[in-house]
This record gives structure tokens, sequence and C-alpha cells, in this order.
């Protein structure tokens, strides 16, 4: 795979080294290191890469509510729609978490709240949160028309 489609850390890796590598990085991504995490992107780490439940460090920041860090890996070509191995996407993961600047720095950056299992409408529906509906139909795609 290339950056543009993602690295994923191969399950099994020997690599203590690479393994401890991995998981700092990861961290970052959860605790929201923008400053660190961009300089490793800017490195050569890829913006796409993902855990071994496919979670892109784009999806750990926006799930944990780091609307810096979500955009200093945006800004560096992170997919905002890019779907977890069980198809949730960083959107769904932030209305999940009542995230507003993280939602509208995945909206900002092309994120589709119908795309996803659930989707980030459908998740925004399920919990009632009608901020984030009003936010998905000014998008023009507010995932009216999928069922669910």
């Amino acid at each position: 795979m290339n950056q543009e489609e993602g690295q994923h850390v191969p399950a099994g890796t020997d690599d203590p080294e690479l393994l401890d590598f991995a998981t700092k990085i990861f961290n970052l991504a959860r605790v929201g290191d923008a400053r660190a995490l961009a300089a490793y992107v800017d490195a050569g780490v890829p913006a796409n890469l993902t855990n071994g439940t496919g979670d892109s460090l784009l999806m750990l920041a926006a799930y944990h509510g780091h609307a810096g860090t979500v955009r200093a890996l945006l800004e560096r070509g992170a997919d905002p729609g890019r779907p977890n191995d069980r198809g949730q996407t960083p959107l769904a993961g932030a209305v999940f978490q009542r995230e507003p600047d993280v939602v509208q720095a995945l909206l900002d950056a092309g994120a589709d709240p119908a795309a996803g299992t659930p989707s980030a409408a459908d998740t925004a529906r399920m919990f009632g949160n009608e901020d984030f509906l009003a936010w998905f139909a000014e998008t023009g795609s507010d995932g009216a028309d999928f069922p669910g």
C-alpha cells in the first residue's frame, strides 16, 4: 500500500522496536499531541496509518476529541472518510462522542455524514443530536435518503 491508501501495522509483527514506535504514534493521536504527531507525519509516517482494527490516526484523534490534531492530520493528507474495519468513520466517532469542533473540522475537509456503518447521520439521529443533523443538512448529505 502507498501513503494515499494508508499503511497498516501488520498483525503478528515481531519487531519490538517497530511495535513500540507504532504504539507511540497511535498514542500521540489518542492524547492529541498535534505537534509531535505532525512532525512524525512530516518525517514520513503515513497520514493514513491504521492499527490492527483499522483505526486510523485520524479516527483516534477524532474519537478522543482532539480538533487540533484532527486538523493537523487533515492538512497532511489524512482521509476524512476512511472507515475502520467495522465500517465506522472518524465523523461518526466524533458525533458519538459529541465533539462539535472535531465534527466541524471533518465536515470542512469533506467528510460525508452518510458514509459508514452506522453513518454519522444515523448516529446523530440515534442520540437525538439535532445540531449535528442540521449541520449535515447544510452539507447536502444528511443521510435522510438512506435506510436506517
